[in-house]
């Protein structure tokens, strides 16, 4: 199960409560104060790792809980600070405070889909990149921090601190160089199965790709580009129709998006409508996306009626550029290779 975006629950460790205490041995009968001061709370910690590529943890268990500092003690013993809660987020996961604060709240925001700020408090990237979602409450003091000259025996102590809690959503954009865009059955798996060392699933019928899938094509000068394939989209997506839509945030990160479209009509559209509706879609999902840098691969070249499409594919997108492949056959995919090494991995570290 591929879970790419998720609600949470998440809370700190409350800090140890302060001792009151009073140093009696023999021969001291009055030693004064000596309550040592609470622990502190717990962290909860989001850690991007590369061990892990979705979300599916937290749809078993959304609740992240650190645990409580240990209260002080006699002989001014402070009491052990709590565990913190470290959470293994894959890179790419971005974080949004919602306006909920306990379970109850976040199931009401559920049923509404509204109080997700716009805005996100963290965007984790980068192996081993560690965000503090909630801070640990501080550790309450024993009544020796209150001993002066004219109060020699104080009973006055503090409370722990309460640890920070809320309901958060996670969510998931794979990072990747190059994303491709195009219709169910358009050729997009068994091209980035050709391009890259990922094996998605091919079949002869739509929908066969039903979360994304990210590949790396390598070049000389162990140069490489990401490649992700999202699942894919149909007329209406920016309304929530079909399944590319629910994976349309995969993309939204690459530096060039790669249209595939099926130059031989093999389920009986129109490849320059095709195009159209695809921009038009990626446009309506986000305007920001739509100005991404852009290309067309004509894949099924292979075909008869793929020549005649392209030549007047051509002229309505002759600005455009154009790659013809047949990726089945792996026709120009050689051209392809070199206008991602050149536009994307000669510039990659």
């Amino acid at each position: 199960m591929f879970i790419d975006h998720i609600r949470i629950f998440a809370k700190a460790g409350d800090g140890g409560h302060g001792a009151v205490s009073f140093r009696r041995e023999k021969y001291v009968p009055r030693g004064g104060p000596d309550g040592g001061d609470g622990g502190r709370g717990g962290d909860v910690i989001l850690r991007v790792s590369p061990h892990t590529d979705n979300l599916r943890q937290f749809h078993y268990d959304p609740k992240m809980l650190a645990e409580n500092g240990v209260a002080g003690a006699g002989v001014r013993k402070s009491g052990k600070s709590g565990k913190p809660f470290v959470a293994l987020v894959p890179p790419g996961t971005v974080v949004y405070r919602t306006g909920a604060t306990n379970v109850q709240q976040a199931l009401d925001l559920e049923r509404s889909e509204e109080g997700i700020d716009v805005d996100p408090i963290a965007d984790l990237t980068e192996i081993d990149q560690e965000f503090v979602l909630c801070s640990g409450g501080k550790g309450g003091k024993g009544n020796w921090n209150f001993k002066t000259p004219t109060n020699r025996a104080p009973v006055e102590h503090t409370l722990g601190e309460d640890g920070e809690q809320g309901v958060y959503y996670l969510e998931l954009r794979r990072i990747a160089d190059v994303g491709l865009v195009g219709f169910p059955n358009a050729g997009k798996s068994t091209l980035i199965g050709k391009l890259s060392h990922a094996h998605p699933k091919v079949a002869s019928y739509p929908f066969t790709t039903l979360q994304p899938v990210v590949g790396v094509a390598e070049f000389e000068g162990y140069k490489r580009c990401t490649i992700a394939d999202i699942p894919g989209l149909i007329e209406g997506a920016h309304l929530n129709k079909g399944l590319g839509h629910e994976f349309l945030r995969h993309i939204t990160r690459c530096h060039l998006l790669l249209f595939v479209i099926d130059m031989a009509s093999t389920d009986g559209r129109d490849p320059v409508r095709d195009l159209e509706v695809l921009r038009e879609e990626i446009s309506e999902y986000d305007e920001e996306l739509a100005r991404f840098p852009w290309m067309v691969v004509a894949n099924k070249m292979d075909s008869d009626q793929a020549e005649e499409n392209l030549k007047n594919f051509r002229k309505r997108f002759h600005k455009v550029e154009i790659i013809p492949i047949s990726a089945e056959l792996e026709i120009g995919l050689d051209d392809l290779r070199a206008v991602l090494f050149e536009r994307v991995a000669s510039g990659r570290k």
